[in-house]
């Protein structure tokens, strides 16, 4: 049996890795939007979903592929809910292209540096595109809840799961295992 072929509309490696591994048991081959030379799509959405659909109907047009988006992001509850849809960029909102995971976490922990609530979540919203002219997109949302630690702890995952604590794990998402990860998370 043929795999149905989908486009993954993002050039971020952790996030292809941890989606791959998630559809892996599914008859999907999901291809990566650099194999086309696609650039990726300009966020001007006000929101992960709207992010996530102008990703995905960028990609489907311009492959002729189903394609499906994740926009995701941390949201901290102390910091009105940023970095938001600017997760990618905090550091550096100007940057034309994503900043370094280590710098939006120096960020965020500086932010928070004289502060005790601590509460945040991430949050990934899902957008698949059948086809260019789709008017009725998938979309699906996930959350997951933790707290910013104080130091970046652990060396798995990617972005900011060096501090997003987990109390009831007792530990950051960057030292939970890639199985463990994939089935709590705001993907899962």
């Amino acid at each position: 049996m043929t795999k149905k072929q989908c486009v993954l509309a993002s050039n971020n490696s952790g996030k292809l890795r941890e989606i791959q591994s998630i559809l892996a048991t599914m008859d999907i081959e999901l291809l990566p939007q650099n194999q086309f030379q696609l650039v990726e799509a300009e966020e001007t959405g006000l929101s992960f979903i709207e992010n996530a659909i102008i990703k995905a109907r960028h990609a489907c047009r311009a492959t002729g592929l189903p394609a499906i988006a994740d926009d995701s992001g941390l949201q901290v509850f102390a910091l009105n809910g940023e970095p938001g849809i600017y997760s990618a960029r905090y550091a550096d909102p100007a940057a034309a292209t994503n900043t370094d995971d280590h710098k939006n976490v120096e960020k965020v922990l500086n932010k928070l540096a004289d502060n005790t609530e601590r509460n945040a979540r991430f949050v990934c919203a899902i957008a698949l595109i059948k086809y260019p002219a789709d008017p009725t997109p998938l979309i699906c949302q996930g959350f997951w809840d933790g707290e910013i630690s104080l130091t970046p702890s652990g060396v798995g995952g990617f972005g900011y799961d060096p501090i997003f604590y987990l109390p009831e794990r007792q530990c950051t998402s960057a030292e939970l295992s890639s199985e463990e990860k994939d089935s709590i998370s705001h993907r899962a």
